[in-house]
């Protein structure tokens, strides 16, 4: 029997029974454990690019609870190129404005996406069960369009074992338990992971010693839609931080915090929700409790986050505190990191240690995020009183001074690593602009007909920019697309230009699968480019 440990708030995938479990061993080249966000993005990618990949999941679709809604601007980008951003888009509360308080006062306010050229917009707030149904959908198109792509239900991994050139998996089912071997298993089986628990491996970090309460409400209000954020806010029973958000269908997400020495069972009880509820809202609110969870603040990762044949992403590989909105989005990250990488590899154009820089980039990312959450944490709940001191003197002075408004900490909100100093970088030979550095993901331009990004497909592109670029079409087996494009003819608002060439008169991009930087040049002739294209995929000097 399989364990099922929460309703569904969409049945996606129900079970069925298969053939490999009649057969012998089934051997697959990748199997993907977990149908999360992350498990499905890493699957629909890697079945887009036509690699053969199974997904098991040990429910039959998605659970219910809002759990991740901020979803960012990267996210969406990766969202679109699997084709599921517009969906998401659709679906989704859009919001760039944010709104900081202090006690009843409102300290200031910030805008997430000041400047326009951008498809899509700085944030949208989306209940995790949508953003994982759009992405199965997604799915299945693909599948109906050719895409090796497989999902088994209620089928959950009891057993792993690494035998030299294969992984061997224990399957658990309704109907009994079955074997299949896998050249590459991703563990996208979340914060506990159970793959890492059987392999033995560490999650190391801090838990905070605090507690907050999501109370997601049904009502119809006529507040913006912004994200508003209380420190010592002056509702009843709010402790020292209050969140408000609003999601799709009428549904608003509230936090409160807890403090660390609570009795769980009785704070989840609905009449003591509703009276914190209730200080906010006001006497005579009419609203519905749709779901409520306690959670603990957590910033922890594994070592090292590729172990021989197995290779964690999302929260099985690293966690961080939700304020920042940094898990599922640095988690897709991971996705859209692992998944070329893993094509090339399986089709034989890349060695197997080029996972190793999956390693690197992700950790590097995953660093990135726990410094952030953890700075966000010490802020919303100072540990000393010299620190609460510090900490409301830095509010009083932001209502009036604007250089004191960065210092103001209610969680940095996600925005995608740059991969400085990584491995896989090639030279950066072009005094351009530093947000498109070599290491960093394209931004994304209007031109004369849609957007860059939309022309940025997933395998290596070439981006000529007023320039001619090296008539090279494959490098080592891997194929390049050439994007030329002229600031004349294809710049209408300035905004290419800005972005990719700065003071520069020309340039010559090599973007990678994932739409990281690879290398730039005001011009290269093919050793050059062929150079960076073999470091890029692993076989640089």
């Amino acid at each position: 029997m399989v364990d099922v440990r929460y309703d569904l708030a969409f049945k996606l995938y129900p079970y069925a029974r298969v053939a490999a479990q009649d057969m012998p061993m089934q051997r697959l080249p990748v199997v993907v454990v977990g149908g999360g966000p992350i498990g499905m993005a890493t699957a629909l990618d890697l079945g887009r690019k036509g690699t053969p990949v199974l997904v098991l999941d040990d429910h039959e679709g998605v659970g219910q609870g809002s759990r991740a809604i901020c979803f960012s601007k990267r996210t969406l980008e990766i969202a679109d190129r699997l084709g599921a951003g517009q969906a998401m888009l659709d679906k989704g509360v859009i919001w760039n404005v944010g709104k900081v308080f202090h006690g009843p006062d409102r300290v200031f306010e910030f805008n997430l996406q000041p400047e326009a050229g951008h498809k899509m917009p700085a944030f949208i707030n989306l209940q995790q069960p949508y953003f994982e149904k759009f992405l199965v959908d997604e799915i299945r198109v693909a599948q109906a369009q050719g895409a090796p792509i497989e999902i088994r239900g209620q089928n959950a991994v009891t057993g792993i074992a690494q035998q030299g050139e294969c992984v061997v998996l224990d399957v658990g089912t309704p109907e009994g338990l079955y074997q299949i071997a896998a050249d590459w298993v991703v563990a996208c089986d979340g914060a506990r992971s159970p793959l890492r628990t059987m392999l033995g491996l560490s999650f190391d970090g801090r838990v905070f010693e605090d507690n907050f309460l999501i109370a997601d409400v049904k009502m119809t209000a006529a507040f913006p839609t912004e994200r508003w954020f209380w420190f010592e806010p002056p509702f009843k029973g709010s402790g020292q931080s209050a969140l408000l958000h609003k999601q799709p269908d009428d549904i608003w997400r509230i936090d409160f915090q807890l403090g660390w020495d609570i009795d769980r069972q009785a704070e989840l009880d609905p009449v003591r929700i509703r009276e914190r509820v209730d200080a906010m809202l006001g006497e005579g609110a009419e609203y519905a409790l749709e779901w409520t969870s306690i959670y603990t603040f957590q910033c922890r990762r594994m070592k090292e986050f590729r172990h021989g044949r197995v290779i964690f992403a999302g929260d099985s590989a690293h966690q961080v505190s939700p304020f920042g909105a940094r898990g599922a989005n640095s988690g897709i990250q991971d996705a859209d990191n692992l998944a070329w990488k893993l094509d090339f590899i399986v089709k034989g154009l890349a060695p197997e240690s080029l996972l190793d820089s999956y390693s690197a980039e992700r950790a590097h990312g995953a660093d990135e995020n726990i410094l952030n959450s953890t700075r966000a944490t010490d802020f919303l709940t100072p540990k000393s009183d010299m620190s609460k001191i510090f900490r409301n003197a830095v509010l009083d002075l932001a209502r009036q001074h604007e250089f004191a408004r960065p210092m103001v900490n209610s969680g940095r909100l996600s925005v995608p690593c740059v991969y400085d100093h990584m491995p896989l970088n090639g030279p950066d030979a072009l005094a351009g602009p530093d947000i498109t550095r070599v290491g960093a993901p394209c931004i994304d331009a209007p031109l004369d007909q849609g957007y860059l990004l939309d022309r940025l497909p997933g395998q290596f592109t070439v981006l000529a920019l007023n320039c001619a670029a090296p008539e090279i079409d494959v490098v080592e087996g891997v194929p390049l697309t050439h994007l030329a494009l002229t600031t004349a003819q294809h710049d209408p608002t300035g905004a290419l230009a800005q972005r990719y060439l700065g003071a520069q008169p020309q340039a010559l991009y090599l973007i990678r699968p994932d739409q990281h930087v690879a290398a730039r040049w005001p011009e290269a002739d093919g050793d050059a480019l062929a150079a960076a294209v073999k470091t890029a995929i692993g076989k640089g000097a």
